[in-house]
């Protein structure tokens, strides 16, 4: 079980510069929302709605002003190891090795395996994402989506119920990013087919700005809008998914698609009084 209640979430803010300094800036305004156990869930919107700030909540790095998020019944409160997170900004410590890295996470989480052990499973999890030939590279020496396999199999290798994904490919060049979403796919839907590694299948709540994306990856999408859920969508496209020409060419897909931007760039053509046309 990993199902994820998001009840009546509000966080406040001070402003403590500019001409708004001391005044209340309302980042999530009574939020509420369900996750079910074992779903992939894509959280979209622009740039100031709040979308990571959520992410902060559910993460338990950041305590909400009123309301209360559950993880199978049982408040949040502070971090936890059910749940491990994979960030944009590249994490590894430039110190330690690729292996040395996950056999860190590895340590603070399954504490009861031995130095051996945990390096077994560092490298088993290096093999998963593509990574066999490079645990003894420190993350210098390794390109920005090659850090990223790192991360991720540094977050799965620890066997969390939740996996959090703030914008975890923004920083990659498009090609390798196709390739990290099919990758991260790939990984998730192994989850519910092994009984090994990886255990039962995972709830990832995934941030992003590309409607793409948020289509290739999602269950369900969560549109925000500033401080608030304005919808929640259910992508219906079937599994396994992959960025083709026949995904992309895919009535559902275009019509969904053209619902998602439509709803993007609302503001927009409010304000010029037009259509916009992607």
């Amino acid at each position: 079980m990993s199902r994820i209640d998001i009840e009546n979430l509000t966080l406040i803010f001070k402003q403590t510069a500019g001409e708004a300094a001391g005044a209340d800036f309302i980042a999530l305004d009574n939020v509420s929302a369900v996750i079910e156990s074992g779903t992939f869930v894509c959280v979209i919107g622009p740039s100031g709605c709040g979308k990571s700030t959520l992410l902060s909540v559910l993460e338990g790095l950041v305590t909400p002003t009123s309301g209360r998020v559950l993880i199978d019944g049982t408040p949040v409160n502070g971090t936890g190891t059910e749940r491990a997170v994979v960030f944009q900004q590249y994490t590894l410590f430039p110190w330690m090795t690729a292996k040395q890295n996950i056999v860190f996470g590895i340590k603070q989480t399954l504490k009861k395996l031995s130095e051996h052990e945990a390096g077994v499973r560092a490298e088993k999890f290096l093999e998963k994402v593509g990574l066999g030939g490079v645990g003894d590279k420190l993350p210098g020496q390794l390109s920005g989506g090659m850090q990223q396999r790192v991360a991720i199999a540094r977050a799965l290798a620890v066997s969390p119920k939740i996996l959090l994904m703030d914008e975890p490919f923004g920083a990659i060049d498009a090609k390798t990013r196709v390739s990290l979403q099919e990758l991260l796919l790939e990984l998730w839907d192994a989850d519910a087919r092994e009984d090994g590694l990886c255990g039962q299948k995972k709830t990832v709540v995934f941030i992003t700005h590309d409607i793409d994306e948020a289509l290739l990856l999602a269950d369900t999408i969560f549109f925000m809008k500033p401080g608030s859920i304005a919808e929640t969508i259910s992508v219906p496209l079937s599994r396994p998914r992959a960025k083709d020409g026949q995904f992309f060419n895919g009535e559902e897909y275009r019509r969904l698609r053209a619902d998602l931007v439509s709803k993007f760039y609302q503001d927009v053509r409010e304000h010029i009084g037009g259509e916009v046309v992607l």
